[in-house]
């Protein structure tokens, strides 16, 4: 199984609920970003990819383990690993960590949806954004 790519953020107040803690819908925009960030540092930019392609991945579903909570103040590190690439699906493996003792706070294993951007019907996800990728058959 290929490295994860790591990025890393910061929990703000506006992240938080009234006693610090990370709201627990704050963690979709989590591993949303990371997987962002994980496409850009491939060389795929979502929004050339809807123009200039027709493509766009949607979530199509999501399991969620909130295993500890991330507070106000954390530095936290999001990994993503692509796992499973299908004909017009993707699945991830995502884990969110606090970077100051590598505790593992929420696991996440998400499966997203190629779509043709104009229509949003399922598209083929074509070779060259497989290899772009660089995701792993299981």
């Amino acid at each position: 199984m290929t490295e994860a790519f790591v990025w890393q953020l910061r929990v703000y107040w506006e992240d938080t609920d009234a006693g610090g803690v990370v709201y627990h819908s704050q963690y979709l925009n989590f591993f949303e970003r990371a997987r962002t960030e994980w496409l850009r540092s491939r060389g795929i930019v979502q929004s050339e990819l809807s123009q200039q392609h027709n493509l766009v991945f949607a979530i199509r579903h999501m399991d969620i383990d909130f295993l500890k909570p991330a507070r106000m103040d954390d530095e936290l590190e999001v990994s993503v690993r692509a796992v499973q690439p299908g004909a017009s699906r993707l699945r991830f493996e995502q884990e969110l960590k606090r970077a100051d003792d590598d505790q593992v706070l929420c696991k996440a294993t998400v499966s997203a949806a190629c779509l043709e951007a104009d229509r949003f019907r399922p598209a083929r996800i074509p070779q060259w954004l497989k290899d772009a990728i660089g995701a792993q058959q299981q």
